[in-house]
């Protein structure tokens, strides 16, 4: 899966002129603009989109698939569709949500070549539950060291108890609670309908709030 974006660069620093301001310097707007200016992406300001943004692409891969030893090398991958794909994106500003897609797109990709053996789940059972966010924010005006120890505890806490997730609620409370997308879009990328989205988000929801109600209710 590896792959190097070098030899890639080497093509398109003859094809696009040498950036006048500094990359580091651009807006991200400005950045990916300038990636869709040339033949390829400049490689200046491409190695600046992907030094902003590398952080956000890990966050995301370790989400949907905590228990992968090869997630810098999806991170990899995730960067080259970017590069090869970059002058397709008609709206600059929505360049982080496109980039999570891409991402999670990779992830079900790579999900279905490996095929993996899991027990079912049953979801047919309709659910009446209230479709209310979570509030994941302990209330506190100045918190002092003990309250922020407790929020450290309780983030580490939420993050380990979304990684316990079997792998169709975690999939899917992560797109919806992290990355902020719509029900529509996650039954888009996911390939099921919207009930069964909404079903797997609740129960999702439903067992963290079991898991985490130490947190939640306090002492």
């Amino acid at each position: 899966m590896s792959h190097s974006l070098s030899v890639s660069w080497s093509a398109a620093e003859a094809a696009v002129p040498p950036v006048s301001v500094p990359p580091e310097k651009l807006s991200n707007y400005d950045l990916v603009l300038l990636c869709q200016a040339g033949l390829r992406p400049e490689k200046a300001a491409f190695a600046e989109l992907l030094r902003r943004y590398q952080s956000h692409v890990d966050k995301v891969l370790y989400h949907l698939a905590p228990d992968w030893q090869d997630r810098a090398d999806l991170a990899q991958e995730v960067w080259i569709r970017v590069y090869r794909n970059i002058k397709r994106l008609n709206e600059p500003v929505k360049f982080r949500g496109w980039l999570s897609r891409i991402a999670t797109n990779l992830f079900y990709d790579e999900l279905r070549k490996r095929k993996r053996n899991s027990t079912p789940i049953s979801l047919d059972t309709p659910r009446l539950l209230e479709d209310g966010e979570m509030d994941w924010e302990i209330a506190s005006d100045e918190p002092g060291p003990d309250e922020d120890l407790t929020t450290r505890e309780f983030y580490d806490q939420l993050r380990e108890a979304i990684a316990d997730l079997p792998e169709v609620f975690r999939t899917t409370i992560v797109l919806r609670e992290i990355e902020g997308m719509a029900y529509e879009e996650i039954a888009e990328i996911t390939g099921v309908s919207l009930g069964t989205v909404k079903s797997r988000i609740a129960r999702a929801r439903q067992r963290l709030q079991m898991q985490l109600q130490t947190y939640l209710i306090g002492d």
